[in-house]
């Protein structure tokens, strides 16, 4: 059953450079009524996470430009994005 929040629809940023992931789990979400973007290295990961403040970001370890804990660093240094929810993952 697709969760519903009252208000506005969640927003959740997964970044990861393998495009079969990244489809899966964006169908999943969207399916469970969670608003998706998407990011395909860790430099517009970052980019997207600072101009789009999503509710949760789930990241790859393994990222081509800027590897996720960097991704992660920086956005927990930052004090806009600092209490944006990370999920940190690698499929290796």
């Amino acid at each position: 059953m697709p969760h519903r929040f009252p208000g506005r629809q969640r927003t959740i940023l997964l970044v990861d450079d393998e495009r079969p992931i990244l489809m899966l789990l964006s169908e999943y979400l969207t399916s469970q009524g969670f608003q998706v973007l998407t990011a395909r290295d860790g430099q517009a990961g970052l980019t997207t996470a600072r101009s789009a403040r999503p509710d949760l970001i789930v990241l790859d370890v393994m990222l081509p430009r800027l590897d996720g804990y960097a991704v992660a660093r920086a956005l927990k240094g930052d004090p806009a994005t600092a209490a944006i929810p990370i999920i940190v993952f690698s499929t290796r």
